[in-house]
């Protein structure tokens, strides 16, 4: 498939670009997707969450009342989970919560969300371009080329400039990112995907394998 190729300044320069069918025009494998979505978002959680159990409660351990004749159920320690101040039972512990996905299912599921968007009109495929200096104002000129100011966008390309990374640092809506550093959950949550000619051939050297 051949998509057009447009400049910073949101034209077109009359270039095309032949997209791999493999990778941009496949049919969307939403349950792979899911997959690499949850994979992602769970290797995100710290895990550090805890709770003290009986055994790890500071406190006295003597013998709180008589065993009998208090006209109460027996009691033996001040850290029974029954009473306030007491251990947790079955307290969350930390954990790791990331798990494996093969190769393969990510692979996949990267090439279907690429293909999703690519359904839905949402990729771009731009000239590599490089700025002098790094100034917000300029990276906000070519997002209003565009009409993406205020809204999720993300650019893969094949090589960041510092320039260019620091005029897009302090923009919360905007994304950069490498090819070889783009994942499902990075693709389908941004709105519109602006990938440079670099960006391109790095995808599809490695999505190709």
């Amino acid at each position: 498939m051949k998509a057009k190729v447009y400049n910073i300044e949101g034209k077109e320069t009359g270039k095309t670009v032949e997209l791999a069918d493999e990778i941009f025009g496949i049919e969307p494998n939403e349950h792979a997707m899911y997959l690499d979505v949850k994979r992602y978002l769970a290797a995100q959680r710290q895990g550090t969450h805890k709770t003290k159990e009986r055994g790890e409660v500071a406190g006295s351990t003597r013998k709180i009342k008589r065993q009998k004749g208090t006209g109460t159920a027996r009691a033996g320690s001040i850290k029974n989970p029954l009473f306030r101040g007491g251990g947790t039972v079955f307290g969350p512990r930390p954990r790791d919560y990331s798990f494996k996905l093969n190769k393969k299912i990510k692979r996949l599921a990267r090439r279907s969300a690429l293909s999703y968007m690519m359904k839905e009109g949402k990729i771009r495929v731009i000239e590599d371009f490089d700025l002098e200096a790094p100034k917000t104002k300029a990276f906000l000129k070519i997002l209003d080329n565009f009409e993406l100011n205020g809204k999720k966008s993300l650019f893969v390309l094949g090589d960041i400039n510092k320039s260019v990374y620091l005029s897009a640092r302090n923009l919360p809506e905007v994304k950069l990112v490498r090819g070889s550093d783009l994942n499902t959950y990075v693709i389908l949550n941004a709105g519109n995907l602006l990938i440079s000619e670099q960006g391109i051939a790095e995808l599809e050297e490695i999505l190709k394998k």
